[in-house]
C-alpha cells in the first residue's frame, strides 16, 4: 500500500465484480462484500443502514445510491458509483484500478463519487446544483 494512502473500510454492493473485495483487501483497506454478508436482494435502505452501522464507504454500480437528497444528512462514509458506457466485469475492475491509485479516496466521507472512463466527480451536500 502507497505510503500517502489511508485504509479506509469499504462495503461492496452486489452489483459489482466479487472481485472488488480481494483487490480492495489487497490495496491494503478493510472491505467486506455484501454477497460475503449474504445480504444480496436485500433492499437498498436495508443495506444503507448496514453501511451507515459499520462506517463503511459504499461501492455500487446502483444509480439509486447516487440521489443526493436520500444521503443528504452528509453524515456518512460516502458513496463511490461506479458508471461504466456498456458494463463489463473488466471494465468495472479497470475503474477500481485507477481509482485506488488516487488519493482523492481520503476526502470520500460525507460525499458521492462518480467514477467514470473519463471522469471522477465528487458530489457533496454543501454543493448547490
Amino acid at each position: 500500500q502507497p505510503e500517502h494512502l489511508m485504509a479506509l473500510k469499504f462495503k461492496v454492493d452486489e452489483d459489482l465484480p466479487h472481485e472488488f473485495g480481494a483487490q480492495l483487501r489487497s490495496a491494503g483497506h478493510d472491505a467486506m462484500t455484501v454477497v460475503e454478508q449474504s445480504l444480496s436482494g436485500a433492499p437498498d435502505s436495508k443495506i444503507w443502514q448496514i453501511v451507515q452501522k459499520e462506517k463503511r464507504c459504499l461501492l455500487t454500480a446502483d444509480k439509486g445510491f447516487a440521489d443526493i437528497r436520500l444521503l443528504s444528512s452528509g453524515q456518512h462514509d460516502g458513496v463511490i458509483l461506479f458508471r461504466l458506457p456498456r458494463e463489463s466485469r473488466q471494465g468495472y475492475l479497470r475503474l477500481l484500478e485507477s481509482l485506488l491509485t488516487r488519493p482523492i479516496l481520503e476526502s470520500i466521507a460525507g460525499a458521492i463519487m462518480i467514477v467514470s472512463p473519463d471522469s471522477i466527480r465528487v458530489r457533496r451536500q454543501s454543493d448547490k446544483e
